[in-house]
């Protein structure tokens, strides 16, 4: 089952960007794997998915040592600082970063392991109290502080939009953050 819904996205996803103008293989599919077990991983990755989102550092890194390293991890949730060395030991990129302290630590470890790991911006693009994320404000900030760290490579921003029940809805808060990406790539403050 699980491979087959994969093979349909797949389809999905180049439909999708060949009527929005992209190339398909631009567009990484992160297959999101919180609470599932090593066994549905393993099932996904038969059938051709090899990049899994986690927002729990244990459960990744329990995941991590079931499957030695066979598929990329992203970390898509926020990272306390205390669990940074695991981060970055087992994550190929981490979509959460949101502000220079966690930046540095992250950079630290890293030189530990003489590893290099992509990066993600967390912009809290709607200004949601109950959400982490670095202001758009303060977005430029952060970069400039990154670009000084030499083990991360800012790749883009993300962001978690207010819950809407129409998906429309949050299509300006997407757009807001495209905005900004580009002002901010404009810089050359994202890795190239």
């Amino acid at each position: 089952m699980i491979r087959e819904n994969i093979a349909d996205l797949k389809v999905k996803i180049e439909k999708i960007a060949r009527a929005s103008g992209r190339d398909h293989q631009s567009v990484q599919l992160v297959a999101v794997s919180k609470r599932f077990p090593a066994a549905a991983i393993q099932e996904a990755q038969s059938g051709g998915q090899n990049v899994f989102g986690e927002n729990y550092i244990q459960e990744a890194q329990e995941k991590y040592d079931t499957l030695k390293g066979e598929v990329k991890f992203h970390f898509i949730g926020h990272l306390q600082s205390n669990k940074a060395a695991t981060a970055a030991r087992i994550c190929s990129m981490i979509e959460t970063v949101d502000r220079i302290k966690l930046a540095r630590i992250l950079n630290k470890h890293l030189h530990a392991l003489n590893k290099q790991l992509d990066i993600l911006i967390q912009v809290n693009i709607a200004g949601e109290s109950n959400k982490s994320g670095v202001s758009p404000a303060h977005a430029e900030e952060l970069l400039k502080g990154i670009k000084e760290l030499d083990m991360l490579r800012p790749r883009g921003l993300m962001t978690m939009p207010p819950l809407a029940i129409n998906p429309e809805d949050s299509r300006r808060y997407f757009q807001k953050l495209r905005q900004l990406a580009y002002s901010l790539g404009e810089k050359h403050l994202f890795h190239d």
